[in-house]
C-alpha cells in the first residue's frame, strides 16, 4: 500500500542539514529539503516502488497528489519516480491530473520529469491526446508550454517531427528562458535521430542564441 507516512519514515532518518543547504540553494531556495540525495532516496524508497506496482492508476495519482502536498521536495521526487515507473497504469483521463502537478509547486526539476515520462508516455499511448498538446503549447503558463515542447523527448524515431518543429516555431520568440531552453533541448534530442532536419530548421528560423546553441550542440 502506498503511504505518505511510510515515505516519511523512509526518508526522515536520512535527513542531513548540511546536504539540504546546497540542494535548497540550487533551486533558489524555493523548496525545503530533507537533504537526501537521489541514490539514497531511491534505495530507501524501494518498498514504496514495489508497492506502486500493485496500485491502480487512480491510486498512483492519489499518492502523487499527497506527495505534492508535503513540504519537503524529496516527496515530489518520490512521486515522480513512482509515476514514471508505472505510467502504463495511467489512463488518458489522468493527463489532467498530471497537468495539475505540473502547475503546482512548479519548477524545472519536477516539470521536466513529468513532461518526458508521464505526459510523453500518455500521449505516446493515446495519440488523440496530441490535440491537447496543441493547446498546451499556447498556454500562458510557461510550465505547461514547456511540457508540450518536451513531451516527445524520449520518443526517438517515433517523434512527430512536424509537431516538434511547429511548437518550436510557435514559441521561438518567447522571451522566457525556460521556453527557449526547452526548444533547444528538444531540437538537440531530435538531432540524434535526424541531424539534417534539425540543422535545416535552425538555419531557416529566427531563434534565440540560447535555443540555437542548445539545438546544435551535437551537430
Amino acid at each position: 500500500m502506498l503511504s505518505i507516512v511510510t515515505v516519511r519514515n523512509q526518508l526522515q532518518p536520512l535527513a542531513d542539514v548540511a546536504t539540504a543547504a546546497p540542494m535548497e540553494a540550487y533551486l533558489k531556495h524555493r523548496f525545503e529539503f530533507f537533504g537526501v540525495k537521489t541514490p539514497q532516496r531511491r534505495a530507501a524508497t524501494r518498498p514504496t516502488m514495489a508497492a506502486a506496482r500493485a496500485a491502480s492508476g487512480d491510486q498512483l495519482i492519489e499518492f502523487a497528489r499527497a506527495c505534492w502536498s508535503e513540504r519537503e521536495r524529496e516527496f515530489q521526487y518520490v512521486a515522480q519516480d513512482v509515476l514514471g515507473a508505472n505510467v502504463v497504469r495511467l489512463e488518458s483521463r489522468h493527463l489532467s491530473d498530471i497537468r495539475d502537478l505540473i502547475t503546482t509547486r512548479s519548477w524545472w526539476d519536477t516539470v521536466d520529469a513529468l513532461a518526458s515520462s508521464c505526459v510523453g508516455g500518455l500521449v505516446r499511448a493515446d495519440r488523440t491526446l496530441a490535440s491537447e498538446m496543441d493547446r498546451w503549447i499556447d498556454d500562458e503558463n510557461i510550465w505547461v508550454a514547456r511540457s508540450a515542447i518536451l513531451h516527445q523527448l524520449r520518443w526517438k524515431e517515433d517523434t512527430d517531427a512536424a509537431r516538434l518543429f511547429d511548437y518550436a516555431e510557435r514559441r521561438a520568440d518567447d522571451p522566457e528562458f525556460f521556453i527557449r531552453k526547452a526548444i533547444g533541448w528538444a531540437l538537440r534530442q531530435y538531432s540524434r535521430i535526424d541531424p539534417e532536419a534539425v540543422r535545416s530548421f535552425v538555419d531557416t528560423h529566427e531563434l534565440s542564441g540560447l535555443t540555437r546553441r542548445e539545438a546544435i550542440k551535437h551537430l
